[in-house]
């Protein structure tokens, strides 16, 4: 078990002044069986915003909000204290299903959402002959540990290399990318299999050894979920399983699903973007 107190600063510094805007923000966590979420509180400057809250269609906390009055700089401020607590449970034989329990009626109608290729997820066709021979002799779960077992010797972890709008098919056709297209594509070769698979925000603190009380630099992050028979999560850019030092924001089908701001706006002429995530272990 873990306790994190995170702090996620988001600023934009507008080249013209912004005469209104309308925003949604996906910057607060979950509390669901592996998390709780002990407080939280979202600023908006300028202070003047109208804001309310609301839960999307997945699940996630949206905090909406409206500047009607003219800016040139706009600033969230989210902090949260979030307690962890993860278990790695090691599946038995009977907890796993089958490739026929997965294509049942039933399973394909209620996770419907997490088994459509999207334009980000869709892998291509290169990918979908390669996972395809992985999953041979498989059963689902063996199958998903293959897959991200695969990506770790075919793709690099490299900044800059890709785009917010990058989808996973050309991010396997460079072979690098950040967290995003590890997790696109992950996502996409295990849906090409029948496995329902989501894509999953949120923090990563950076340094197991860091002390109690220790405040670091930590990141905005991306990795996976999938089912098997239940709910497991890895993380394709660290190669490993969730942990208590992963803290989940929004879940969604890809990336545009939990973007962690976003909005339209009138006025502006283009903006500087300044993002800051600072972790602080407190137990």
């Amino acid at each position: 078990m873990t306790r994190l107190r995170i702090e996620h600063r988001t600023g934009y510094d507008y080249l013209r002044r912004v005469s209104l805007s309308y925003n949604e923000a996906r910057m607060t966590p979950l509390t669901d069986p592996h998390q709780v979420v002990l407080e939280s509180t979202l600023k908006v400057n300028p202070s003047s915003a109208a804001i309310s809250t609301y839960r999307d269609y997945w699940g996630t906390r949206v905090t909406s909000f409206d500047v009607h009055v003219p800016h040139e700089h706009l600033e969230l401020t989210a902090i949260s204290t979030v307690e962890v607590s993860r278990t790695e449970r090691v599946p038995g034989e009977d907890d796993i299903l089958s490739w026929q329990d997965l294509a049942s009626d039933s399973l394909t109608s209620e996770f419907s959402d997490w088994l459509s290729q999207t334009a980000l997820s869709e892998p291509g066709e290169e990918v979908r002959a390669l996972v395809a021979d992985l999953a041979q002799e498989r059963n689902p779960h063996e199958a998903a540990r293959a897959v991200f077992g695969w990506l770790r010797t075919e793709m690099d972890y490299v900044q800059g290399a890709t785009g917010v709008q990058t989808n996973a098919q050309d991010a396997w056709t460079e072979r690098k990318g950040v967290c995003q297209d590890l997790a696109h594509v992950a996502i996409g070769a295990l849906r090409s299999l029948g496995i329902p698979a989501r894509y999953i925000s949120g923090y990563l603190h950076p340094r197991r050894s860091a002390g109690i009380g220790e405040t670091v630099a930590g990141q905005s992050h991306a990795w996976v979920e999938w089912y098997d028979g239940e709910w497991r999560g890895w993380d394709p850019t660290n190669s490993g399983p969730v942990s208590d030092f992963h803290v989940s924001v929004a879940r969604g089908r890809d990336y545009r699903d939990v973007s962690p701001l976003k909005g339209i706006l009138s006025g502006g002429g283009g903006s500087t973007l300044n993002v800051t995530v600072a972790i602080t272990r407190v137990a």
